[in-house]
């Protein structure tokens, strides 16, 4: 695997090497989110150029981002959707240009504990990032979606304290994002960090649990990782040393073993 670490340059475009396949393509880290650094400065419009499918959130923590198919959506604290607007900025993002490796059909019934196992089974190795979609009919997709913040921003853990919880039924959808290797916790989210969006495009968040009614779950290996730090003053006069990152991640998202 290779990272390449890139910065904002004062004319707002990126030193990066461009045309790199099967590489993720993330904005800021996880380590800023949980200190509270919940304003970065690239817009979604920009963020698209990097990727056709992805997940992360928006400026003041205002809900989630999810995209797929080169269609970006935003995620609402009430369980709604809608198309995210180029124009918004982003402090926290990862995307990708989605290419299957390896793909199976999911078994009726099949439990998110189960699902990380079959996606686990697939992958070449467990030190590797992975883009994971899964699409299908879900007899239950419990989500979670944090509710915009205000100045001054809390940190993620107390931010997500109260977070609102939707349950979808019966519904059809995919669900995107990435599984992360355990030794990247704080610069991404170690383990899985998937979100769902409906068939209709009207509703979904961050996933907290699901159960499987039949779908076909496909991987992508990403052996590549480009960073982009942001300039913002919040990010530049962080502290972002000292976190037992591990236990705050897992508190903030949910318990389980992915993200947010």
């Amino acid at each position: 695997m290779r990272v390449f670490l890139a910065h904002r340059d004062d004319g707002g475009g990126l030193h990066r090497d461009p045309g790199r396949a099967r590489e993720i393509f993330q904005s800021s880290t996880m380590d800023a989110l949980l200190d509270g650094v919940y304003e970065g400065d690239l817009t979604i419009g920009e963020l698209r150029r990097h990727g056709d499918f992805g997940l992360g959130t928006f400026n003041g923590l205002d809900g989630e981002l999810v995209g797929f198919d080169g269609r970006f959506h935003h995620l609402r604290s009430d369980g709604t959707a809608v198309p995210a607007d180029p124009g918004e900025k982003t402090p926290f993002a990862a995307v990708t240009f989605f290419h299957a490796d390896r793909e199976a059909e999911v078994a009726p019934g099949t439990s998110r504990a189960e699902l990380e196992s079959l996606c686990d089974g697939l992958a070449a190795g467990r030190n590797l990032f992975y883009a994971v979609r899964l699409d299908g009919l879900f007899t239950r997709v419990t989500t979670r979606t944090v509710a915009r913040q205000h100045r001054p921003y809390p940190p993620l853990v107390e931010a997500t304290r109260d977070q609102r919880l939707t349950t979808f039924t019966d519904v059809e959808g995919t669900i995107a994002g990435f599984r992360t290797p355990d030794y990247a916790q704080g610069i991404a989210v170690a383990g899985y960090h998937l979100h769902f969006l409906d068939a209709g495009r009207a509703g979904g968040g961050h996933v907290i649990d699901v159960t499987v009614r039949r779908a076909t779950l496909r991987i992508g290996t990403e052996a590549e990782l480009h960073l982009s730090l942001p300039r913002t003053p919040q990010f530049m006069n962080a502290d972002l040393a000292g976190h037992d990152v591990d236990d705050e991640v897992r508190r903030a998202e949910g318990g389980g073993s992915d993200g947010g």
